[in-house]
């Protein structure tokens, strides 16, 4: 039952990254269009006072931020593409439609019962307008648990066939003709159980938001001790886009969730100070300073033997980290041959934000530097104060380093380039360093003609033979795969030979960390296997 109920929350993890890594994208466009209408860049560079940058600025903040208040849609769609075994694409598209009927149907069956308030008197009210249809405000919550009934439904019936004049009935329509009764029935037992489950959620936030500094202390720490288990997408993302991390009033618009609402602020100049929830998403300080730290740390420890290996295994990494926040090649670095030092990484995330929170910095920097500029900088020191998120920086690098430095060597602990004679703790070797295809990749980049062919077939042996993978998948970072015996699995055949940076075993759950390169690494294994296309 464990094993059932860690690899559910697994599958749901994974599809709930499917809307999230999208939408930082509409984000970072806002925040661009934000650069073209800022008053203060205007002043200051007055080439930009002129209709045809402020009116592209404008209309490009005004175009997406329609997203951060339509997330329902976005979620369900992109939670049931996620959880599909099959047909994705028809999956996605019959969810969408099992949301339209959601809504009239719960709009019909309020109006019914005369639940609904006049049209004026909707703030306050428990109550939207979802695509024009005034429900139930459900919010993000409404698209993921839609989502998730569509790809249950979907991986259920979605293989039924009929015979003579029935057959036209069968597949994704069939799927379509069961999802509306249990959609109709959902809806109307959302509208009288909801507003119940809405004042516990409410209640919930409340309490979050009241117990301050130890609240954000302890978001930040399990959003990083949760990497191991896949299951930190799950931390955030409540946080980031449902009125668990606030709810606040922008521009005459309600948005629920620190990052909707931080993308609102710095698209309304009428904004002078963000607000206090936007230090949710403040998880940028260990990866643009605390692991570099690190990293120094475990080169000046390594063997002196040692130094050149490392200084190929970690500097690739570290520019990772620094410049686009994937972090997982340096902490799998050390996660597994040394705990301890994940545990304190975990507890110092947490206790930057809460340092930041502390001296009222509101920038960001979830995605590494480049986010950091493009989100913080146009706005202004008297916005986001972003000089202290610099300081702040500056001193979790020295922690990090003194407290990564001092643990090595009074712990003896095997970090990179620290081995026993005849082991190996690597991320990628000197060769497979210099065979990477681009600067400042996550990974090593796939290796073309028959050495890609030797990698993947020593991929499918280090993972029991391609009998033993059951399912393919990937998330930002990882190859997902079900295995029938996961002891089969050879880990030390996967680093050393097909570049991975860490094994994770979960029951028949198993993670190959690759970094970037892991969409390449997929499709590559998946055509060796001749399995193109079994997911689609």
């Amino acid at each position: 039952m464990k094993e059932k109920m860690m690899d559910a929350m697994q599958k749901f993890s994974k599809a709930m990254f499917v809307p999230v890594l999208i939408l930082p994208i509409a984000g970072i466009l806002i925040a661009i269009g934000n650069v073209f209408t800022n008053v203060r860049l205007i002043e200051r560079f007055p080439f930009l006072d002129n209709p045809i940058t402020t009116g592209f600025g404008s209309i490009l903040s005004a175009s997406l931020l329609p997203i951060l208040t339509n997330l329902g849609i976005i979620f369900c769609v992109g939670i049931a593409l996620g959880l599909a075994k099959k047909k994705k694409a028809e999956a996605a598209f019959t969810a969408l439609l099992g949301y339209l009927v959601f809504l009239y149907a719960m709009n019909k069956f309020m109006e019914l019962r005369g639940m609904l308030v006049a049209a004026d008197a909707l703030q306050g009210s428990g109550q939207a307008l979802v695509l024009g249809v005034q429900v139930l405000d459900m919010g993000v919550f409404l698209g993921i648990i839609l989502g998730i009934i569509g790809a249950l439904i979907h991986n259920r019936f979605i293989d039924t066939t009929f015979n003579n004049a029935f057959q036209v009935y069968g597949g994704a329509r069939f799927v379509f003709i069961v999802l509306i009764p249990v959609v109709v029935l959902f809806a109307i037992l959302s509208s009288i159980v909801w507003p119940v489950i809405q004042t516990g959620i409410d209640g919930l936030g409340g309490i979050i938001q009241e117990t301050g500094n130890f609240g954000i202390f302890l978001y930040g720490t399990l959003e990083r001790l949760l990497i191991p288990t896949g299951l930190h997408h799950l931390i955030y993302t409540p946080f980031l886009y449902t009125s668990l991390g606030g709810v606040a009033e922008v521009g005459g618009q309600v948005f629920e969730g620190a990052r909707n609402i931080y993308f609102a602020e710095i698209a309304d100049p009428a904004v002078k100070v963000l607000s206090q929830s936007v230090i949710w998403d403040a998880r940028g300080i260990s990866k643009m300073f605390g692991l570099i730290g690190a990293c120094l740390a475990m080169y000046q420890t390594a063997k002196p033997e040692n130094k050149f290996k490392v200084k190929a295994i970690l500097i690739p990494a570290v520019v990772t980290s620094f410049i686009a926040g994937v972090t997982e090649p340096i902490e799998f670095s050390f996660m597994f041959v040394a705990p301890v030092l994940f545990l304190i990484h975990s507890v110092l995330s947490g206790l930057s934000m809460v340092v930041l929170n502390i001296f009222g910095s509101r920038a960001i920097g979830p995605n590494g530097f480049i986010d950091f500029l493009l989100y913080n900088l146009p706005l202004g020191i008297e916005k986001t104060r972003w000089p202290i998120y610099i300081v702040v920086g500056i001193v979790f690098f020295f922690l990090y380093y003194f407290l990564f430095r001092f643990l090595i060597t009074r712990m003896n602990l095997q970090t990179v380039g620290r081995e026993e004679d005849g082991q190996e703790t690597k991320l990628y070797s000197k060769k497979e360093y210099n065979e990477r295809q681009a600067g400042a990749g996550a990974g090593v980049a796939a290796i073309h003609s028959s050495a890609v062919t030797d990698s993947i077939s020593a991929l499918v042996k280090g993972l029991g033979g391609d009998s033993n993978i059951k399912t393919i998948d990937n998330c930002y970072t990882r190859l997902r795969l079900k295995l029938k015996d996961p002891e089969l699995v050879d880990e030390t055949l996967l680093k050393e030979q097909t570049q991975a940076k860490g094994v994770i075993k979960n029951g028949e759950n198993v993670h190959v960390v690759y970094g970037l390169t892991v969409p390449k690494v997929r499709e590559d294994l998946e055509k060796y296997l001749g399995r193109e296309g079994e997911s689609e």
